[in-house]
């Protein structure tokens, strides 16, 4: 087993990949250009929902156990550091479109099929939820297996952790280059890492997509998140509800929220009429790595033995954590490969 690893990012996927080599022995130093959760790690929104039950694959089987163990994970971790990630599976509803109520009830059974006990959706009339969107049909599809967390202090609570159980993590680090280090190393550096991956490969790789999202004064912190036309709607508990996001292709400021996000508080307002005063307290924008798959790129990086990719976690970094981290520390420390091929950097 290699004693020491250096992880360049601490964002989502560079702390949650140094706890899980710290967790199987390994020493771990985080390097960080700026500060923990200074790129797309450190938004608002914290939805962990899970993909569509329908047309089951490798990428969904491995986001459902990432979801299933979410709760022990992040409770360990907050255990370890002494730091709440604000964690909490509080479900999820969705108002029902009249036009695809039969598609509903055929995602329901899909999700029967694949998802474990005690986990469901349903459709109801009466679902119990402090932010009630409007319904066309009367009806809302529910689920009880999606949870939420605060990006801000998830990134804090790993942080926490990796340092009680003696890791290092070195910030303001400036610009790194991809050159040759003691001991393995895993790249978890966002936008700007499928950049460099790109240039290094001479293909593209993936791009980075712009998000906004802004935090509502309001309290429901035990409310089911909302999610309809795109748009999603988390209570947190400190008396916040995150609104988000956009998805930006083409953007000057990657850092600078504008009319679009005024635009996407305005619909999670007419969505749910309890948000209608809810002053904003929080805007935010940053520049996630969406991977040309659209999947989570990770392995080892082509030409560089040694050097170790993780990244791509488009929309999708906070949910599937556990079981990425917990891929890349056995890849990294015992050279076993259990990556899905929708998920190979080659």
């Amino acid at each position: 087993m290699a004693s020491t690893v250096t992880v360049m990012g601490a964002g989502i996927f560079g702390l949650s990949c140094a706890w899980e080599c710290l967790k199987r022995g390994a020493r771990v130093r985080v390097i960080e250009a700026a500060r923990v959760g200074a790129g797309s790690s450190g938004g608002t929104v914290g939805a962990l929902a899970p993909h569509a039950p329908e047309n089951w694959n490798a990428k969904k089987q491995m986001q459902l156990n990432a979801l299933v163990a979410a709760e022990g994970w992040w409770a360990a971790i907050a255990q370890a550091g002494g730091t709440d990630p604000g964690y909490a599976r509080t479900g999820r509803v969705q108002p029902a479109d009249p036009a695809t109520l039969d598609r509903l009830r055929a995602r329901i059974a899909a999700a029967a099929e694949v998802w474990p006990a005690p986990f469901r959706m349903e459709l109801t009339d009466a679902p119990q939820a402090a932010l009630l969107p409007v319904s066309e049909s009367g009806l809302y599809l529910t689920d009880t297996l999606t949870a939420r967390l605060s990006p801000r202090r998830a990134g804090a609570a790993l942080a926490a952790a990796i340092r009680a159980k003696g890791g290092v993590i070195e910030e303001n680090a400036g610009p790194q280059s991809p050159d040759d280090r003691d001991g393995p190393v895993i790249w978890a550096t966002g936008a700007a890492g499928l950049a460099a991956l790109s240039v290094d490969l001479g293909r593209s790789i993936g791009t980075g997509v712009k998000g906004q999202s802004a935090l509502l004064a309001y309290p429901a912190p035990d409310a089911p998140q909302v999610f309809a036309v795109g748009l999603h709607i988390v209570p947190h508990a400190d008396g916040t509800v995150a609104i988000g996001s956009t998805s930006e292709r083409d953007f000057d400021d990657p850092a600078g929220t504008d009319a679009q996000l005024d635009a996407l508080v305005e619909r999670a307002r007419v969505l749910c009429p309890v948000l209608r005063n809810a002053p904003v307290i929080d805007r935010w924008a940053g520049v996630r790595p969406r991977a040309a798959s659209r999947a989570p790129l990770l392995g080892h990086w082509p030409g560089r033995p040694g050097h170790f990719v993780a990244n791509g976690g488009f929309k999708i970094g906070f949910g599937m954590a556990p079981a990425i981290a917990a891929l890349m520390a056995e890849l990294v420390l015992l050279d076993r490969d259990r990556i899905p091929d929708a998920f190979r950097l080659t």
